[in-house]
């Protein structure tokens, strides 16, 4: 087969041609920082950097359920906290009211801080995180009393009322960072509104004294004393003390997890400089020398014949 000048000029600038797109690829290569610019340009890379950064977007959405979890469990905590020292309080007031040497307008004028403390705890009963209501049970658009003196909410059912709320922390994970607190704050408004009417009607001391006691039955019907209800209270606390040590821990996997995963989507995606820079180099060299070859391959002009 005949090799025409033609030809050999064909060869050289297609030669030319790959030489410059490969030197492109190492210069977009050192660039971006990245081994791909699409996914043609490998496959499986790109095919593994997808599932990577599938897991990233599920570890950052975990992270945004924990950061959640984090604020209802510790805005439950508080309110618990706020709770017992509320009826800590309540104790020291019926023991001051069990004492026989105070009189009636004294006992009236703790009657009427009981009355707001009360009121406290119903407002305690109705806190919230943004708009939802923390002891309502699913029913977190209601508050659990409506009013200071009336029943709890009749629209919270008490199946709603009992529910959990959990939420995604890890894959197949989920936990609960609600408290269900109605038969909680039931018992703890019940027994306020006994004290009120023992110290309104003017009971003896030691029926007073009662009230501190495990129960009491006032009326026929049987309500939970102060110390069951304060042991009552550290129970659910504890409970949510658990739920935050765990969802630490759960955070402290994502941590760990995030860290894992983004070494291997480096591992996988991130440009090797030292070895791009020595390709770049040599291939930059290859060039060179096809420029130098090409150079002998182009046809001399008709004046350099002349001379």
């Amino acid at each position: 087969m005949r090799v025409t000048q033609s030809m050999l000029s064909s060869n050289m600038l297609r030669n030319l041609n790959t030489s410059y797109s490969k030197m492109s690829k190492y210069q977009n290569m050192l660039d971006s920082g990245s081994k791909i610019s699409r996914p043609s340009d490998d496959p499986v890379v790109a095919v593994k950097g997808m599932g990577y950064r599938i897991d990233l977007d599920k570890n950052q959405q975990y992270q945004r359920n924990i950061r959640d979890a984090n604020t209802w469990l510790d805005s439950t905590d508080e309110s618990l906290d706020q709770v017992g020292t509320a009826l800590k309080r309540v104790k020291e007031l019926i023991i001051q009211a069990a004492t026989d040497t105070t009189t009636t307008d004294d006992r009236q004028k703790i009657n009427a801080e009981m009355q707001q403390i009360k009121e406290q705890l119903r407002d305690i009963a109705n806190t919230k995180v943004g708009e939802n209501y923390i002891f309502s049970g699913t029913h977190t658009n209601l508050p659990l009393y409506t009013d200071n003196s009336g029943p709890q909410n009749p629209a919270i059912t008490p199946a709603g009322a009992q529910k959990s709320i959990d939420i995604n922390v890890f894959d197949g994970i989920s936990m609960n960072i609600n408290t269900p607190g109605a038969d909680l704050f039931k018992d703890i408004d019940g027994f306020m509104t006994n004290i009120n009417t023992l110290l309104q009607s003017g009971a003896p001391a030691a029926e007073i004294g009662d009230t501190l006691g495990l129960q009491t039955t006032s009326g026929g019907t049987t309500i939970p004393g102060l110390d069951g209800i304060y042991e009552s209270t550290l129970t659910v606390r504890a409970d949510v003390g658990a739920r935050q040590n765990r969802v630490e821990l759960m955070e402290n996997r994502l941590g760990i997890q995030e860290i894992n995963v983004t070494k291997q989507l480096s591992a996988n995606e991130d440009t090797d400089y030292a070895k791009t820079i020595t390709d770049m180099i040599t291939q930059d060299s290859i060039h060179q020398a096809a420029l130098s070859v090409g150079a002998k391959i182009i046809q001399q002009t008709l004046v350099d014949f002349i001379r």
